[in-house]
């Protein structure tokens, strides 16, 4: 029984990257990448040299059964997203089930997560969190699904990017204009920041910046935090 190692690799800075995940990266005979060219800049800034497999959203069920192929034969392995965690609004779930199913170990390599970085400054006093990545591009399901996360009364993180983030707290200000949110850009970045405060005061903040780099939001429940 051989060993697949899930490891989150830094979300911007570089330096977030553990001893451990640098360890396991530099052991493995194989480490499967969502973006291998990504990938290969990460390990190439340590000076870690591994035969790369790619293992995106696209093909993840067919390089899923490479890399089962690989722990078949007695070969540890390694799975890396772009960004963060995987699985987590990344590929990484076909490739978990799939070699646990198998007979295999899974482990994870803890580590940066936009979600838990985002959760940990936001100020939030929820006790419940619901995770919802990347919503609709669509302007109609997009908001019908705000809406149904507000009407939860829970808190909720989801992510945007630069050139959506303006029509998403336009939503978001016509459902519910005083909800307090988080937002945060660049995170671990050079250009990190972050905005506090309920949803019309962020929005007019928005609408007088440039829009660079993907965005996490935080949104709270239905208490209102003052």
């Amino acid at each position: 029984m051989s060993t697949l190692y899930i490891i989150a690799t830094p979300i911007g800075n570089l330096d977030d990257i553990t001893l451990r995940a640098l360890d396991i990266l530099k052991k493995v005979p194989l480490v499967a990448a969502e973006d291998t060219r990504r990938t290969l800049k990460l390990l190439t800034h340590f000076g870690i040299r591994v035969t790369m497999l790619s293992c995106r959203a696209q093909n993840e069920s067919l390089a899923a059964a490479r890399i089962i192929a690989a722990l078949n034969e007695g070969k540890d392995a390694a799975y890396v997203s772009d960004a963060g965690s995987p699985a987590i609004s990344d590929p990484g779930a076909v490739l978990t089930r799939n070699a646990a199913a198998a007979g295999h170990k899974v482990l994870p390599i803890p580590g940066a997560s936009a979600f838990s970085a985002l959760v940990s400054v936001a100020g939030g006093l929820d006790k419940t969190i619901i995770f919802e990545g990347f919503l609709s591009p669509k302007s109609g399901r997009r908001k019908a699904k705000l809406k149904e996360l507000l009407d939860t009364g829970m808190a909720f993180v989801i992510y945007e990017s630069p050139f959506r983030i303006l029509k998403l707290f336009s939503d978001l200000t016509d459902l519910d204009s005083k909800r307090y949110v988080c937002t945060g850009r660049e995170m671990t970045k050079f250009h990190e920041e972050y905005l506090r405060g309920s949803v019309i005061e962020v929005f007019n903040a928005l609408s007088q910046k440039e829009s660079r780099g993907e965005y996490a939001i935080y949104v709270s429940g239905n208490k209102i935090e003052s």
